[in-house]
């Protein structure tokens, strides 16, 4: 883990995460902090968010057809997305104590991480489909 020295834009872009408080892309940061810093560019905001994941201050949530997520709880934790608005949200459960040295190898592969997430309907959408 490197840690660069901290900038204006850094901090934006990690106290706009913070703010948002939930699990937004990378174009809902640029978004929120535009309204407030209508000369940041987009690169710097995506930039920013990388260098946020790989110093730790940040983690990434990689969602499968769809764009990744940022997230500020860093312990590991599962996550539950919404597959009719692609919400993405943590799931209430306890981590699996020692997931990777449970792993069964038989494929001579190296587990290095893990990301758990389910599929299931929120309640905003759920509320949206018994009024239709």
């Amino acid at each position: 883990m490197i840690i660069r020295r901290n900038t204006i834009q850094k901090d934006l872009v990690r106290n706009a995460v913070y703010e948002m408080k939930r699990h937004v892309t990378a174009n809902e940061v640029y978004e929120f902090i535009k309204e407030a810093y209508p000369t940041i560019g987009k690169g710097t905001v995506y930039r920013n968010l990388d260098i946020l994941v790989e110093e730790g201050a940040l983690r990434k949530v990689e969602v499968p057809d769809g764009p990744n997520r940022f997230d500020f709880t860093l312990k590991n934790h599962y996550h539950v997305r919404c597959v009719k608005c692609g919400e993405v949200s943590d799931v209430d459960m306890d981590e699996i104590p020692n997931l990777l040295e449970r792993i069964h190898d038989t494929h001579g592969i190296e587990y290095l991480d893990y990301d758990i997430s389910f599929k299931g309907i929120c309640s905003k959408c759920r509320k949206e489909e018994k009024n239709e």
